[in-house]
C-alpha cells in the first residue's frame, strides 16, 4: 500500500521557498502567477501567499513536500554520492522526487534518469538558467519528468518564457497531398472560441484519425462576407480528435469552456490557450482526404470559406483548396486509448 499522496504535477514548477526575505518570496510568487505558472513551492510560514491568486501551493517542510497535509514528495539537496544513494532509495517510495544539485557540472543526471525510467516516482530537477532547463529535458533523449525553476528574483522568470514549449508534445508537421474533396450533408460542427487572440496561420491539430491531425487555422482573416474572429477556430465535426497540451487527444464533442487546448503558431512555436466558449451547431460539412507516407487520412470540416487549412503557402480556405495541394499534418504511429498514445496496431478508416 502506498504511503504517499499522488497529485498530477505539470512539467514546470516554481520555487519560492529558498529566498531569504518574505518580500523576495512574495515578489517571485506574484511574478510566477503573472507568467501563468500554477504550481509553486512555499515555506510553511508563507502559506498566506496562496491568497495572491488561485494556484497549487506546495509546502516544503524540511525534505518533505506537503499538499493538503499529505506528503506528496521529497526535496533532496544533492551534494555527493551519499545523497545520490538516498535518491535511489526513494524510487517508488514517493510520488515526486525533486533534486536540487549543488553543482550542475557534476550532477549525474543520466544516472538518475536511467534509474527512475518507468518508475512510479517522477524526477524533477531544480534549474536556475534556461540552459540547465534544456539539458534536464533533453538528457538521454527522454529527459527528466520536469524542472523546478529556482529564481534569484522575479526578473529571472522572464528568461524561461521560451522553455515553456517543453511542456508541450513535439509537433513536427509534414505535408500530405489532397486526394479528395467532397461535400457532405448536414452535421454537428464545433466552433472553439478561445480566451486568446490568435495569429493569422495559427491553428489547432484536428483530424478524423488520431494518427493524422490536420492544422486547422484560426478565423483571423477578414473576408468579403464576414469579419475576422481572431479568437476562433472552426474546428470541424464532433467526432474529430484534437491535440491537447499534455499530448493527449480529446473528441471535439468533449471540449468545454475552461479547457486548455494546444495551439501552433505560424513560426512553429506552441502555446496553451483556454477555451472561453464552445458552439455546436448544425452546418453543411466538407470531407477532405489526403495521403501521406502511403496512407490515406481525412478531416471533416464545415463547408464555408472562413475555414482554412495550414499549407506551405499559408492558410488556405477550404473553398480554394484543390486536388494535389499540399496541407500540413502531424503524423504519429500506434493508436489512442482514452486519448493516450498506445503502442498497438490499429486501423482507422
Amino acid at each position: 500500500m502506498k504511503k504517499y499522496m499522488t497529485i498530477q504535477l505539470p512539467p514546470i514548477l516554481i520555487r519560492a521557498d529558498h529566498l531569504q526575505t518574505y518580500d523576495e518570496r512574495k515578489a517571485v510568487v506574484a511574478s510566477a502567477l503573472e507568467s501563468g505558472y500554477t504550481h509553486i513551492i512555499l515555506r510553511p510560514e508563507d502559506e498566506a501567499l496562496s491568497h495572491l491568486g488561485r494556484y497549487t501551493a506546495i509546502l516544503a517542510e524540511g525534505k518533505n513536500l506537503m499538499y493538503s497535509g499529505e506528503r506528496i514528495g521529497v526535496l533532496l539537496n544533492l551534494t555527493g554520492a551519499e545523497e545520490m544513494e538516498e535518491a535511489y532509495s526513494l524510487k517508488n517510495a514517493v510520488s515526486t522526487l525533486i533534486i536540487s544539485p549543488e553543482n550542475w557540472k557534476v550532477i549525474p543526471l543520466e544516472n538518475l534518469i536511467s534509474r527512475f525510467q518507468n518508475a512510479e516516482t517522477s524526477v524533477y530537477i531544480c534549474v536556475k538558467t534556461p540552459e540547465e532547463a534544456r539539458l534536464a529535458f533533453q538528457t538521454m533523449e527522454v529527459g527528466s519528468d520536469g524542472i523546478v525553476i529556482t529564481p534569484d528574483g522575479p526578473a529571472d522568470l522572464a528568461a524561461f518564457s521560451g522553455i515553456r514549449t517543453a511542456e508541450y508534445p513535439v509537433v513536427d508537421l509534414e505535408t500530405a497531398v489532397v486526394t479528395k474533396i467532397s461535400t457532405l450533408s448536414l452535421g454537428d460542427r464545433v466552433c472553439i472560441d478561445t480566451c486568446s487572440l490568435l495569429e493569422r496561420g495559427e491553428g489547432m491539430l484536428i483530424g478524423s484519425q488520431s494518427s493524422c491531425l490536420f492544422l486547422v487555422c484560426s478565423e483571423s482573416f477578414e473576408s468579403e462576407y464576414v469579419s475576422a474572429r481572431p479568437f476562433r477556430v472552426n474546428a470541424g465535426a464532433v467526432h474529430s480528435y484534437i491535440l491537447c497540451p499534455d499530448g493527449t487527444t480529446k473528441y471535439l464533442s468533449e471540449i468545454a469552456s475552461g479547457n486548455e487546448l494546444l495551439s501552433r503558431m505560424p513560426d512553429g512555436r506552441l502555446r496553451s490557450v483556454n477555451v472561453g466558449r464552445v458552439k455546436i451547431e448544425i452546418r453543411p460539412m466538407l470531407y477532405i482526404e489526403a495521403k501521406a507516407g502511403g496512407k490515406t487520412y481525412s478531416v471533416v470540416l464545415q463547408n464555408a470559406e472562413t475555414i482554412r487549412l495550414g499549407t506551405p503557402s499559408g492558410a488556405v480556405s477550404v473553398s480554394d483548396l484543390a486536388i494535389g495541394d499540399l496541407v500540413y499534418v502531424r503524423l504519429e504511429s500506434g493508436g489512442r486509448h482514452f486519448g493516450h498514445t498506445m503502442a498497438e496496431t490499429i486501423c482507422e478508416k
